[in-house]
């Protein structure tokens, strides 16, 4: 589905004394166990933590979100988007092979109002999300001008190289041979020297990389253009000023692009690595909620329909599901893979992620399944894709660099979040079809055995206690080693459903470390803050119904909606807490399935 997102970031600048110091915290953080939402508008708090040095390492951060393979080299292609833009009839037929609520344990509703059918993202600016700090401060994207530097460049910068070498690193930058680089010998070998040439190089000629080289005895400051494959191999540390401070924070704004993607991109064209970018659910200290607007298309209720869902979803809330962007798109649910890591079947593993599908994907991802399943080459399936940096094609890479009997090394070129991407799936999995259970079994109220947190906590409510406590404060667990369950029928659920996956709920601890699960908690209904909701008419399907913070940056007038138009549409207003989705909210309002399989059948129909 299509989306815009935003968000506020921050990068961190290295401190020579505190390097080493720094990526031993790194190192030692947890992932977290709770989804970041990607997939729509939103606005966001970003921090940016240093990158030490040149090298590159693997899967070291906290929720790093990275999608090319670091140290690994990368070809010079642009991001594709997917090919979801033809026949809308061809791509819904497509997508009846995706997953629907049922297939991942949505099941159960707490209201009682009458649902009504509606179109959810028709278009993408019909989601938008910002990012509500701890002091209460909305992050807009409201100011595109670039903080003033005082830091001028010292006039040595713009003499210390020749016209004969600007004009070849002029021709270098200009892309006439990528391969190619300009030598420039370094007359006075001193550091201060050698860091004057490197700063010219860097800000007459942004996109080309240097590093010091010795030659015959002598040193040279070597330029490549930063899309060389030399360059890529062994890139210069970026320096960054003390005097700018610990952080650059900014405002990220994107549409249409979720996170991973947006801070790929970043990281690609600044040149860092992904994992010095941080921000909303990379640290639970900064409890940071969001605000969420959310319009819903050709709405069919009553206005006594739609009062009765708001008023619920402002009084009662709505079951605290997984969304259905936890479990992929295609007919290959990612909790499926993350359940074969957790049984050891690296095969399977394999299999999953390679085998061909049916469904909606990129052509070339079509042609490189076939011939992975025709030849089991890595070297054959890989030319079959011109973007390397999926999942795919660094799964490919890494069989193809340690073999088809190293499956476990070769998956672990994968970037770190991305492989617990899969585990965490499948805790949902469970977490969501449980939580149906204990619903179905207890309905909405706090009953003895339930779990409820006590400063951080998990203590089971006891009969003693039962009327101190009401359904919104009670928490279930995501299965773990360090987790406790529930002392009724739903502890008993959390066994089965891992025991017909051949798991055992009492030895979460996988043989490799990175894939032992230590569980976490999770509330099971979410009442909305700060809900408000309007019903516009308007004429036209294709024109937006309120302007987004780029429109209003460029001057846009605010669409003019129509006062008794053919259409309606429901717009809503609302804020939620970290690691909640959105989508479950307006289908508590709605009570249809949000999968991308049934919105398309809605859309395809809408469209005719």
């Amino acid at each position: 589905m299509e989306v815009i997102e935003k968000t506020s970031v921050s990068l961190k600048r290295p401190h020579s004394e505190d390097v080493a110091a720094n990526a031993d915290e790194i190192k030692r953080q947890k992932v977290s166990e709770e989804p970041f939402k990607g997939g729509n508008y939103s606005e966001q708090s970003i921090e940016t933590v240093p990158e030490q040095s040149g090298e590159p390492s693997l899967g070291d951060t906290k929720n790093e979100i990275i999608q090319n393979v670091e140290g690994v080299e990368q070809d010079d292609d642009e991001l594709v988007e997917s090919d979801e833009d033809g026949d809308p009839e061809s791509f819904a037929d497509m997508m009846k092979h995706g997953l629907t609520e049922l297939d991942v344990g949505i099941t159960k509703f707490v209201s009682s109002h009458k649902g009504f059918p509606g179109i959810l993202k028709e278009r993408y600016s019909d989601f938008v999300v910002h990012e509500i700090g701890k002091d209460g401060h909305i992050s807009f994207l409201d100011d595109f001008s670039v903080p003033v530097d005082n830091e001028d460049p010292t006039e040595e910068i713009f003499t210390v190289l020749s016209d004969k070498h600007k004009q070849q690193l002029e021709e270098l930058q200009l892309f006439k041979n990528k391969e190619a680089n300009v030598a420039i010998e370094v007359i006075e070998d001193t550091k201060e020297k050698r860091t004057v040439i490197h700063q010219a190089v860097k800000s007459l000629f942004p996109e080309l990389e240097t590093k010091t080289e010795a030659r015959d005895g002598k040193k040279y400051i070597v330029a490549y253009h930063t899309a060389g494959k030399k360059a890529l191999a062994n890139p210069r540390k970026h320096s960054w000023p003390k005097s700018r401070g610990s952080y650059c924070h900014f405002v990220l704004y994107k549409e249409n692009k979720d996170t991973m993607d947006a801070i790929n991109v970043l990281s690609k064209f600044l040149r860092v690595k992904p994992n010095i970018f941080s921000y909303m659910g990379t640290k639970d200290k900064r409890a940071i909620t969001v605000q969420e607007i959310a319009v819903l298309r050709n709405i069919m209720g009553t206005d006594d329909q739609i009062q009765q869902a708001m008023h619920s979803l402002r009084e009662i809330g709505f079951i605290n599901y997984y969304g259905m962007q936890r479990f992929g798109t295609t007919a290959v649910p990612t909790y499926q893979v993350g359940r074969a890591i957790l049984q050891n079947n690296w095969n399977e593993v394999m299999d999953l992620i390679l085998k061909p599908r049916p469904g909606a994907e990129n052509g070339y991802l079509v042609k490189c399944r076939e011939e992975w399943a025709k030849t089991k080459d890595p070297d054959a399936a890989l030319k079959k894709l011109p973007v390397k940096r999926c999942v795919e094609g660094q799964l490919l890479r890494g069989l193809s660099m340690y073999g088809l009997k190293n499956i476990v090394t070769a998956f672990g070129i994968i970037p770190r979040n991305n492989r617990l991407m899969y585990i965490h799936s499948y805790q949902s999995y469970v977490w969501n079809n449980t939580v149906s259970k204990r619903i179905e079994e207890y309905g909405l109220k706090a009953v003895p055995g339930d779990l409820v947190l006590k400063g951080g906590t998990a203590v089971h409510i006891e009969e003693t206690d039962v009327d101190d406590y009401t359904i919104h404060d009670v928490v279930m667990p995501l299965p773990g080693f360090d987790v406790i369950y529930p002392k009724h029928k739903s502890g008993d659920a959390y066994k089965e459903i891992l025991a017909v996956d051949n798991l055992d709920i009492n030895n979460m601890k996988h043989k490799i470390r990175d894939y032992s699960l230590s569980g976490a908690y999770r509330k099971i209904i979410i009442r909305p803050q700060n809900v408000s909701w309007e019903v516009v008419a308007y004429d036209d399907p294709k024109i937006p119904l309120f302007n987004t913070d780029l429109d209003k940056l460029e001057g846009k007038p605010p669409p003019v909606l129509a006062t008794e138009g053919k259409f309606r549409a429901l717009k809503m207003e609302f804020s939620l807490p970290p690691s909640t989705y959105a989508t479950m909210a307006i289908r508590e309002v709605l009570k249809m399935d949000t999968s991308i399989k049934n919105q398309t059948q809605l859309n395809t129909t809408w469209l005719r």
